[in-house]
């Protein structure tokens, strides 16, 4: 049985909600990546998304997050409906409003990590060249990268990437990161130190993060977990 939403952030109103999600891949035999899901999260929640491979739980961030589109069903970002708008106006929606993080970092490999966080400003265009400079670094630094900033990525080590992409998730000061599996390809104490990451983002900024993952500790120090199986939500509860 599926458990009421809880919602664990200070607004009362839902910073991302979806309303009868479902994806069906078109095919001989059509096959349904995700199914009827109700889900919601408001400000300043750390929310993990586990459940078995071939659950859903990529398909179901890549709708969050406005990177494909559902057969039926809605995703509202602040209260605002996605489903009519175009692929540029959903492209704008992300560059303002959501922060990625994927399994493999995505840096450019011939820019610095200062100039790779710049690039998601430079393409909103709110913020001056200096005031970029500044906002880069500043992330960076809070980051414990302040002496890498003009490192390519071959030069960093990969947790160092990944806190990297962190930062570039950050850059245009999303109340929303949507994370896929973004410890996956860590050792050890790489995974720590990126679960810190994200989790000081979420205390400190009050930003929300939601990230697909099959670690289960990580899962289990998140404040809410939502379990998928075969496409549908089965449990989502607040944890201790």
């Amino acid at each position: 049985m599926i458990a009421a939403q809880p919602q664990t952030g200070t607004d009362t109103s839902p910073l991302l909600q979806t309303r009868k999600l479902t994806r069906i891949l078109p095919a001989v035999v059509p096959v349904t990546l995700v199914q009827d899901v109700d889900f919601s999260v408001g400000t300043s929640e750390f929310v993990a998304i586990t459940g078995p491979s071939g659950s859903g739980k990529s398909s179901l961030l890549y709708l969050l997050g406005l990177l494909d589109r559902p057969t039926s069903g809605e995703v509202l970002i602040e209260g605002c409906g996605t489903a009519d708008l175009s692929s540029a106006e959903m492209a704008s929606m992300r560059l303002a409003k959501i922060g990625f993080v994927f399994q493999f970092h995505f840096l450019l490999p011939e820019f610095t990590a200062l100039e790779n966080i710049m690039i998601p400003m430079q393409k909103l265009g709110r913020l001056s060249a200096h005031a970029q400079l500044e906002h880069a670094t500043g992330l960076l630094v809070d980051l414990g990268l302040e002496d890498f900033l003009h490192r390519r990525p071959a030069q960093l080590s990969g947790g160092q990437r990944q806190r990297v992409a962190v930062a570039r998730a950050l850059a245009n000061s999303p109340d929303l990161i949507l994370a896929d599996e973004p410890t996956g390809s860590l050792d050890s104490a790489a995974t720590e130190q990126v679960f810190e990451s994200l989790q000081a983002i979420v205390e400190t900024q009050k930003t929300t993060v939601v990230a697909v993952t099959h670690d289960m500790d990580l899962a289990g120090r998140m404040q809410r977990r939502v379990h998928l199986v075969d496409g549908r939500i089965d449990y989502d509860r607040v944890q201790s």
